[in-house]
């Protein structure tokens, strides 16, 4: 009961500027996460020593999910995402508002803000790598799906990935023990997602990660599924853990795992 009630008044009690402020911070990581991803992908896909060094594709999507990984967590470790969740993935804020954490007044606000973010990250990689960006293998690091996959495959597979990576996150920010462990779970999930599906569906499991890559380079044709795909995922895995952990309560919206000022859950106001 005493951790329903704290978690309703993190819901329920977010003043304007408060709102406001972490709205900001949400753009600024998505911009920084954008310009990481198309930085990786330039480096490690794109003409240069490790991609004459590894030719091979599998193992560049190994090193392109380890560098996405370490990135995703530094930034949601770092003290903008402990203050704003550091959730950088709209679907990541609309499962928060299922689990009962985050307030409905923020899931649009944020949303806009990654989806912004992306655009900006992805055309200052564009500026500081010059056109090399914009050609082919990176091009803007635009995901498509192989040439084998249907686009009824490619929105199934987008949903589960995220369904599974939602429920993972939902189950570890409801133990205290575990939530701090998280950025790193996250990171590890999407690695995971990119090594394994890159030559599939991408690996996307984010609308922020597609929209500003896709929307740049005038591929638009899958769009849809790469922005609706783990939103369905992540409403669908809120509701199962709820199912699975019915005596258990997400603790906080912060991928963090701690308060914003790095103390354990377990000091939640009651």
């Amino acid at each position: 009961m005493n951790e329903s009630l704290g978690q309703l008044k993190e819901a329920q009690h977010v003043p304007l500027a408060q709102l406001a402020r972490n709205t900001a911070y949400e753009l600024i990581l998505t911009f920084i996460l954008l310009f990481g991803v198309t930085t990786i992908v330039r480096w490690v896909i794109g003409p240069s020593l490790i991609s004459r060094s590894i030719p091979q594709i599998h193992a560049e999507l190994v090193l392109v999910g380890a560098g996405v990984a370490l990135l995703l967590a530094g930034l949601i470790l770092s003290p903008m995402g402990r203050a704003s969740g550091g959730h950088m993935n709209p679907a990541i804020s609309l499962a928060m508002w299922r689990f009962g954490v985050f307030p409905g007044a923020g899931v649009v606000p944020y949303s806009i803000a990654q989806l912004l973010g992306s655009v900006l990250g992805v055309l200052a990689a564009r500026v500081v790598w010059g056109q090399v960006v914009a050609e082919p293998p990176v091009l803007y690091a635009v995901l498509q799906p192989g040439p084998l996959w249907s686009t009824a495959e490619l929105f199934t597979a987008e949903a589960l990935s995220m369904a599974v990576i939602v429920l993972i996150v939902g189950m570890c920010l409801a133990e205290d023990r575990l939530a701090p462990f998280v950025p790193w779970v996250v990171g590890i999930l999407i690695g995971m997602a990119i090594a394994v599906l890159g030559t599939s569906t991408g690996g996307s499991v984010n609308p922020a990660r597609q929209f500003g890559p896709a929307v740049i380079a005038g591929q638009t044709q899958f769009l849809w599924s790469y922005l609706l795909a783990p939103m369905l995922g992540a409403v669908i895995a809120a509701s199962l853990r709820q199912t699975i952990q019915h005596r258990r309560a997400v603790l906080t919206h912060r991928l963090c795992g701690t308060q914003a000022d790095g103390r354990r859950l377990s000091g939640l106001p009651t």
